[in-house]
């Protein structure tokens, strides 16, 4: 369960009433709307990541994404984008209905067209199957049915989608889930999930499951993102802050949001891009790249508490031609740890320390985008992993970080 104080708990309690009056069901990740600050078809880290250059290589074409969220709307920049998926719900509409704008969000992150206004996305040419679960309210939570929750996962498993993307999280493990994420993961899915939005290191699922690819959040400076969560699940970092939104489900305005959700949407963005280039290699060699790499201004091949094995760079192998795919039937993630992510394990008492904080000599990532002229971005990250989803008590959770305007 997220815990909020204060001004914090106020506005989650507003959410939670707003969100369980439109819906009967569940509800899913952080998101903090704050103001429309900026042109949402041009967010900041396109050019930090070097997106045009990536573009000319790969958009992402002949990938799928699975977005299990709150639904996906129909967008200008989503036109065309959005294949036929799942409505597991008892809502009005179906699939293509969002009750929250969280799930339309995640999509244009991921392969928005910019058209009309909307979001540019990391991976254009990319396709979204999306999959809606229902978002309800159980004493004073937003929830979902773990079943349903896992019946959403194996549908996306079954699916031509090789990437599924989670922006959910929770608090509590769950058997419906863990099988459903081991039965994806035999069918050569990449699954991606955030970290949570506590600032802690509080465990969270389906990120903690060894399968699960854990996201955490940077800032716009490169550095770990103060309300992201770190610890033992944390596998890769990515772009978390001042990011475009919808505001709401009107699907109209755009305010500037914070969460692993969004970090999530990149992360799964970047492996599309990878997948679109390299169409014969499995999940396994995808993320094997993506994890040689990521950012780490240190150098280590030591995961780092904060960030992972660092933040995503797919420019470095789509325009550079850098990282060993390795074997196609080993996950990188398991041989050298996975007793790391045991989803059963508990957090020991230093991983748990409310002590424990984040120390600035710990340099975790770099990523220097230099343009043609040779004037240099130096993107640093300063060790601290992400937050989005959170699952919780069975069941899938959205918290929604808000800022003042």
């Amino acid at each position: 369960m997220t815990r909020h104080t204060g001004a914090h708990a106020g506005i989650r309690r507003a959410v939670t009433a707003a969100v369980a009056a439109a819906v009967a069901g569940a509800s899913f990740i952080g998101l903090a709307p704050a103001a429309n600050a900026q042109d949402a078809t041009r967010p900041w880290y396109l050019d930090v990541m070097q997106a045009e250059k990536m573009w000319a290589v790969s958009k992402g074409e002949g990938v799928t994404v699975a977005v299990i969220d709150s639904g996906v709307g129909d967008t200008p920049a989503l036109r065309g984008q959005v294949l036929a998926g799942l409505d597991s719900t008892d809502l009005s509409g179906d699939e293509r209905s969002d009750l929250t704008g969280h799930g339309t969000t995640m999509a244009e992150l991921i392969a928005g067209t910019g058209e009309g206004g909307g979001l540019q996305g990391l991976a254009p040419s990319a396709k979204i199957l999306p999959i809606r679960i229902q978002i309800g309210n159980k004493e004073g939570e937003t929830w979902v049915d773990p079943r349903v929750g896992a019946k959403a996962i194996r549908a996306a498993a079954d699916s031509k989608a090789r990437i599924i993307n989670m922006s959910v999280a929770g608090s509590t493990f769950d058997g419906y889930t863990e099988e459903a994420i081991k039965y994806a993961a035999s069918k050569g899915k990449l699954v991606f999930a955030g970290t949570g939005n506590d600032g802690s290191t509080d465990r969270k699922f389906p990120v903690s499951y060894p399968e699960v690819v854990g996201v955490g959040a940077v800032d716009k400076s490169g550095v770990y993102a103060k309300f992201s969560n770190y610890g033992k699940s944390v596998d890769l970092a990515a772009p978390g802050t001042e990011v475009p939104t919808y505001c709401d489900e009107s699907l109209t305005r755009y305010c500037t949001s914070e969460g692993t959700s969004q970090a999530t949407a990149l992360a799964s963005a970047s492996a599309a891009l990878i997948w679109s280039e390299h169409p014969e290699w499995t999940a396994n060699q995808v993320l094997k790249v993506m994890i040689d790499t990521a950012g780490r201004e240190d150098g280590k091949q030591t995961l780092s508490k904060y960030i992972g094995w660092g933040v995503v760079r797919p420019r470095v192998n789509l325009l550079e031609g850098k990282g060993d795919p390795g074997a196609p039937d080993v996950n990188p993630l398991l041989p050298a740890g996975s007793q790391d992510k045991d989803p059963s394990a508990k957090p020991s008492a230093e991983d748990k320390g409310a002590d424990a904080k984040p120390e600035a000599t710990e340099a975790a990532g770099a990523e220097a985008a230099k343009d043609d002229e040779g004037n240099g971005q130096l993107w640093t990250v300063l060790g601290i992993a992400a937050a989005v989803v959170v699952v919780g008590g069975g069941a899938f959770v959205l918290i929604r970080r808000r800022s003042t305007n």
